[in-house]
C-alpha cells in the first residue's frame, strides 16, 4: 500500500507504488473498470495522480483533512481531469474524527459509488494509521472500526466484482499495538477465516513483543468497541456537524459528475 510514490519519483516513505502498479497491470490484462478505495489516514495522492485522466479507474480516498496532515492534497474539489473527470473522489475528514464519524463518512460515499461504477476488480488500501494510538496523525479510529471497513470492502468485492479483491496494507506507526492486529484481521477476512474480536492473543507473541520492545503487547484482537455503531447518511444531514459538512462537500463535488444525486 505504498500509495504516495509518484510516476516520476519517490514520496512519503514510498519508493514504488505497488497499488498503482497492480491497477496498471490489471488494465494491461484487459480489465475495463478497476475501483481503488484507500482508507489510510493520508491521502492516496500517488494513485490518484497515476490515473487522474483515466475513466477506467475510480479512486476513492478517505483521509484526514489536508489542512492538518501530509501530503496536503485530497481536497473534495480534486475530481479528476480530462476523460477522467469525476473518477477521483476525496473525503477529507476533520482531525479528531472517531469511529462513528469515520464509518458514517465511508458508508455515505463508498458503497454508492462502487454500486454505480460496478468494478471488475476492487483494490483497497488499509493503512492502520487512522488508529487513535498512531503517533503520526490525528484521527481517533479504533481497531474495531478498521475491521468493520475491511469486512465491508470484502462484501463490496463479492457483490460487485465477483470476489476479485486485491487488499493491501499501508501506513501504520503504532507497530506493536495496532498494525499486527489490524492486518491480521484483514488477512483473516480475505482468507474467509475471520478472527473474532474477543480472541485472546497468544502469550508467546506477547512475550516476543516484550523481548524486542520492553513493552506489553495487546491482550485481545479488539479495542473493546465491537460492534461499532454509527448513523447512516440516510438518517439525515446535520449542517452544524463538521463531519457531515465534509461528506456533503465530496458528494456535491463528485456525485453530479457521475450522474448521482448529491
Amino acid at each position: 500500500g505504498l500509495h504516495h510514490a509518484m510516476p516520476g519519483g519517490a514520496a512519503g516513505f514510498c519508493i514504488y507504488n505497488d497499488a498503482s502498479l497492480a491497477i496498471a497491470r490489471l488494465l494491461e490484462l484487459g480489465a475495463e473498470r478497476v475501483a481503488y478505495v484507500d482508507v489510510d489516514v493520508h491521502h492516496g495522492d500517488g494513485v490518484q495522480a497515476a490515473f487522474w485522466e483515466d475513466p477506467r479507474v475510480l479512486t476513492i480516498s478517505l483521509h484526514e483533512h489536508p489542512r492538518t496532515l501530509f501530503p496536503q492534497t485530497g481536497w473534495p474539489e480534486e475530481t479528476g481531469g480530462g476523460a477522467g473527470e469525476g473518477s477521483a473522489v476525496n473525503v477529507a475528514l476533520p482531525a479528531g474524527t472517531g469511529d462513528a464519524g469515520w464509518l458514517r463518512a465511508f458508508h455515505a460515499v463508498v458503497p454508492e459509488l462502487i454500486a454505480d461504477f460496478r468494478p471488475q476488480v476492487l483494490v483497497t488500501q488499509h493503512g492502520a494509521d487512522t488508529h487513535f494510538e498512531d503517533p503520526l496523525a490525528h484521527l481517533a479510529v479504533s481497531l474495531d472500526a478498521q475491521r468493520a471497513v475491511q469486512m465491508t470492502c470484502h462484501s463490496l468485492a463479492h457483490e460487485y466484482a465477483d470476489g476479485r479483491w486485491v487488499a493491501l496494507g499501508g501506513g501504520g506507526y503504532a507497530v506493536t499495538d495496532v498494525v499486527p492486529r489490524s492486518w491480521a484481521h484483514l488477512v483473516g477476512i480475505a482468507a474467509g477465516r475471520q478472527i473474532a474480536p474477543e480472541t485472546v492473543i497468544p502469550e508467546s507473541w506477547r512475550q516476543e513483543v516484550f523481548a524486542r520492545t520492553r513493552e506489553l503487547g495487546p491482550g485481545r484482537m479488539t479495542d473493546g468497541r465491537w460492534p461499532v455503531v454509527f448513523r447512516e447518511w440516510e438518517a439525515g444531514y446535520d449542517p452544524a456537524d463538521r463531519l457531515d459538512q465534509a461528506v456533503l462537500a465530496v458528494r456535491r463535488a463528485v456525485f453530479p459528475l457521475r450522474g448521482l444525486l448529491a
